[in-house]
């Protein structure tokens, strides 16, 4: 017969209104969990042996052979503690009362900060009914803010009797008998935080609440960022500290974003199929802990110390990144948790009370509805499941200072009685919430339910990730431009992505294009380089026999698939590339860049990393310490130069796209947004319809009497320079261009303008000084990559000396000079000029830097080409007293007879363009 629990050890219940552990002034605490369905809940301490325990004098103990089971005898003590030699640990448990409205209580009357504990649940066994207590199983509380240790792939950690085979397979029936082996040891147990400090984050910087319209997200992951960042001590590489190291934060700044939003930081644990494969979760999406910080992130000095550390270590980066300016974006995942299907193990949510966290069939409520396709589906329908999720988001606003959420499979949250709506309890909490309504929230808006499509939605104040946007900008640049190609995307689809998508964001008064979340590429899919470089998927490291991962990548490999030694086709994906991201940070609405796009990162053609946690995920920052500026930082230098453009204009924010008017029928088109056709004219209706139109120009106006200026964005979707008439009323220059990646630039007149190099190659590392406390990084990276640049550069030099040489048969016999080599090769009748010399030296020299042709522009036969073209322009200049610039090269044979036209501009082939409005 139960003992009553004494009264020390009870809470008065009017004060215990939500679920958690909550220190108390009398140097105890009040645990509070709920468990609507269970027969009897313990709350466990655990304590090292070899320290007194602070519950002596009213525990009573258990011993391993006493002939009462364990289970019976902890049911017959209010508290009771048994001492587990072979881990070292005394555990103490607390019978709590309950359950009253749901919960159960217990005060401990000594509780510390660091305290490791947990719960057991005893209560029905029906897995055909959907319960599943098992007092044998630990328990994280779902409230704890602090986790130690990690679940093992052992039969202890199953609700359900089973064995784990020689080929690390779980054998047995979850519908079978209960498991009666303990999970003390094999699971993780949370660990107590004390947080009734409330002043702990005044001194804290103020939250950066950069304005939507002026928002660029910057999509990464916390380990993978800095994992290979040769700018950080080892200590440091792929923790929250290196994300928040000084150097790590000018490089952010440095790109010019200014929202970073990271891929999950809440406490993960690997599915159980990984587990049995022995493989791990790298992105992070399968939730072990809503409040508590993933510990592997932190330093190996703060794992030591404990959770506490671990926290602080999240605390402090999150409070550098606001110093440097940058709000924080946390993704969650509050659509599943860790424990999958009902086969999966049991480490909280199961065996407290599956059946109000969990949805499941209503004629079958042994089996689990999941429309995530990660095993089961939280239960939106039940207020507490509601509540819990707020106060976790509350947690993370509140305590640790996060900017703002994007929701993973945001459909899922939204779904009463299994279909979508916009008026979803959960997300009028989150609406009307005082401290969440005020933050960024993302919605990433569909799932694998019915109708899972909900893209545009969800309504104010959210936003949603668009892959309207995603999929139309991808085949406009990519598949559409294939030779053979049919155009299936025109200037209406492009017009509608460039205008915020108003099709699916103007769902109602107020929400405008800034709800649109743009993006091209993001962790799920390919990278902005593997786009141009793989028409396939390549998971084969996934170990799924690349049946892994998404097929519809609207992709281009430009004739070879994979990485490419080929000047041409480098040219061609590089253009392509900047095309992408040029149409993203061009366009109305909120554009997200996944880190490294920035600068070319590549997976391999891997669609699908999430269990890669190694160099395929890993950034490689090695290009950033070379002497001499390579491809990646070109790239950068022109994305950098878009973004400061993109925030220096106040065209961005347009939120007309519906008003109330609208509802009663009287329309007012937008005068801030007007469209042209290469002639000058504005687009018919058969133009809009016409998906052959590649070709036109948006003008977004400004409605402000300051300094604000109109801009032009020329996009020319064809594979051949055209002329564009802009309109009269201004006159323009070219702000940017993503053909300057191949340099070439928009130009008046009848030709396009090809650029020179602005500077002599050099960069940053050339002028660190001797002091300086990266001088010896520096000197280490480069002298490691110039010795195999060098290696390459040779080979590759000799291989195409060679093969030119075979196919013109030039005799080149009697020097083994590269140069000359290279030189009398490439011109014409074997005669080496002094144009030919010099740019075959120039191509020898950029590949002793290690530069890839696409940038040098100086790959031995464009070189051939070039000299021939400067030397033809040089004597026509001559012929008619007039001075030739060496930099432009004519792409029309005919000049115009007439002189450039003011408001004719030549526009080079598949290239998008910005044009400023000249005051």
């Amino acid at each position: 017969m139960k003992r009553a629990i004494p009264q020390r050890y009870a809470i008065p219940h009017r004060y215990a209104t939500r679920p958690g552990l909550y220190f108390t002034d009398d140097g105890g605490a009040d645990a509070v969990v709920r468990s609507e369905t269970a027969d009897q809940v313990w709350l466990c301490v655990y304590e090292p042996v070899d320290q007194p325990s602070a519950f002596f004098n009213d525990a009573i103990r258990i011993f391993e052979d006493s002939p009462v089971p364990f289970i019976k005898e902890i049911h017959s003590h209010p508290v009771c503690t048994r001492i587990i030699e072979s881990m070292y640990v005394r555990e103490t448990l607390f019978r709590m009362e309950g359950p009253n409205y749901g919960l159960w209580y217990v005060h401990l009357p000594k509780a510390w900060d660091g305290m490791r504990y947990a719960y057991r649940v005893d209560g029905a066994w029906d897995p055909d009914k959907g319960v599943r207590f098992n007092p044998y199983k630990l328990l994280l509380d779902p409230y704890g803010k602090g986790i130690d240790g990690e679940m093992r792939l052992d039969p202890a950690a199953f609700s359900y009797a089973c064995e784990i085979g020689p080929d690390r397979r779980v054998r047995g029936s979850a519908f079978g008998p209960m498991s009666t082996v303990d999970a003390l040891g094999k699971v993780p147990v949370s660990v107590a935080i004390d947080d009734r400090d409330e002043t702990k984050h005044d001194a804290d910087p103020t939250h950066p609440h950069v304005p939507w319209s002026k928002t660029v997200l910057y999509e990464l992951h916390v380990k993978g960022f800095t994992a290979n960042a040769p700018w950080l001590p080892p200590e440091l590489r792929g923790t929250y500290a290196g994300l928040a190291h000084p150097i790590t934060l000018a490089y952010l700044q440095g790109l010019g974003v200014t929202s970073i939003e990271l891929l999950p930081i809440q406490a993960k644990q690997d599915e159980l199929f990984l587990q049995e494969r022995g493989r791990h979760n790298y992105w992070g999406y399968s939730t072990l802990s809503y409040f508590s910080p993933e510990p592997s992130y932190a330093t190996r000095e703060a794992q030591r110390k404990g959770a506490g550390a671990v926290r602080d270590e999240v605390i402090a980066m999150v409070r550098a990144l606001h110093e440097a300016g940058f709000e924080v974006i946390m993704d969650v995942v509050y659509n599943h948790t860790c424990e999958g299907g009902v086969e999966g193990p049991t480490v909280c949510w199961r065996g407290l009370d599956a059946i109000a966290y969990y949805r499941r069939g209503k004629d079958n409520p042994g089996q689990l509805i999941d429309t995530t396709g990660c095993g089961n589906t939280f239960d939106f329908t039940n207020t507490h499941v509601v509540t819990f999720a707020v106060d976790s988001l509350r947690y993370w606003a509140k305590r640790i200072g996060i900017d703002g959420f994007r929701f993973d499979l945001a459909a899922t949250l939204g779904r009463l009685d299994g279909n979508f709506t916009k008026h979803h309890p959960f997300l009028y909490a989150l609406r009307s919430d005082l401290l969440l309504g005020n933050l960024k929230l993302i919605m990433e808006p569909w799932d694998l339910g019915p109708d899972g499509w909900r893209t545009g939605e969800f309504g104010m104040p959210f936003s949603e990730w668009n892959d309207r946007f995603r999929d139309s900008t991808r085949r406009f640049w990519l598949t559409d431009t294939q030779p053979g190609a049919s155009p299936a995307i025109g200037m209406q689809e492009m017009a509608t992505r460039l205008c915020g998508s108003a099709d699916r964001f103007a769902t109602e008064p107020g929400r405008g294009c800034v709800s649109s979340i743009n993006y091209v590429v993001s962790h799920d899919g390919f990278t902005l380089t593997d786009l141009t470089r793989y028409e396939h998927k390549h998971n084969e490291a996934n170990g799924e026999n690349n049946r892994d991962g998404t097929d519809n990548n609207h992709s281009a490999n430009f004739g070879v698939e994979g990485p490419s030694d080929d000047p041409a086709i480098e040219r061609k994906r590089e253009l392509a590339a900047m095309n992408l991201l040029g149409t993203l940070l061009l366009s109305l609405g909120t554009p997200m860049i996944m880190a490294g796009d920035e600068f070319g990162n590549t997976q391999q053609g891997n669609n699908n990393p999430y269990a890669q946690d190694n160099d395929i995920t890993w950034l490689d920052w090695d290009w950033l310490y070379q002497n001499r500026k390579t491809p990646q930082m070109r790239r950068l230098e022109r994305i950098s130069r878009l973004i400061a453009l993109r925030k220096s204009l106040d065209l961005y924010h347009h939120e007309e796209f519906f008003t109330r008017l609208t509802l009663i029928g009287l329309f007012r088109p937008s005068s801030r947004v007007q469209w042209y056709l290469p002639d000058g004219t504005t687009p018919m209706d058969r133009d809009w319809f016409d998906v052959g139109r590649r070709s036109f120009v948006m003008r977004l106006r400004s409605q402000s009497d300051d300094d604000a200026r109109d801009i032009l964005i020329v996009i020319n979707g064809t594979d051949h320079d055209m002329g564009f008439r802009l309109p009269s009323d201004y006159d323009w220059q070219c702000e940017w261009s993503s053909a300057s990646a191949i340099g070439l630039c928009p130009a008046p007149g009848r030709r396009v303008r090809r650029l020179g190099e602005p500077d002599d190659g050099r960069n940053w590392t050339t002028i660190v000084g001797e002091g300086d406390a990266i001088t010896e990084l520096v000197h280490q990276v480069q002298s490691r990559l110039a010795a195999q640049a060098k290696l390459d550069a040779r080979i590759a030099a000799d291989d195409a000396a060679a093969a030119v040489g075979h196919e013109r048969g030039n005799d080149t016999s009697g020097t083994d000079d590269p140069h000359v080599l290279m030189a009398a090769r490439r011109s014409p009748m074997g005669n080496a000029t002094d144009d030919a010399i010099s740019a075959a030296t120039t191509a020898m020299d950029v590949r002793d830097s290690g530069e890839p042709p696409i940038d040098a522009a100086a790959d031995a036969a464009d070189a051939e080409s070039r000299a021939r073209n400067a030397q033809a322009e040089r004597d026509a200049a001559n012929a008619d007293g007039a001075d030739a610039d060496a930099d432009d090269v004519t792409t029309d044979a005919v000049t115009d007879a007439m002189g450039a036209e003011r408001d004719l501009w030549t526009v080079p082939a598949l290239s998008i363009s910005v044009m400023c409005q000249i005051q």
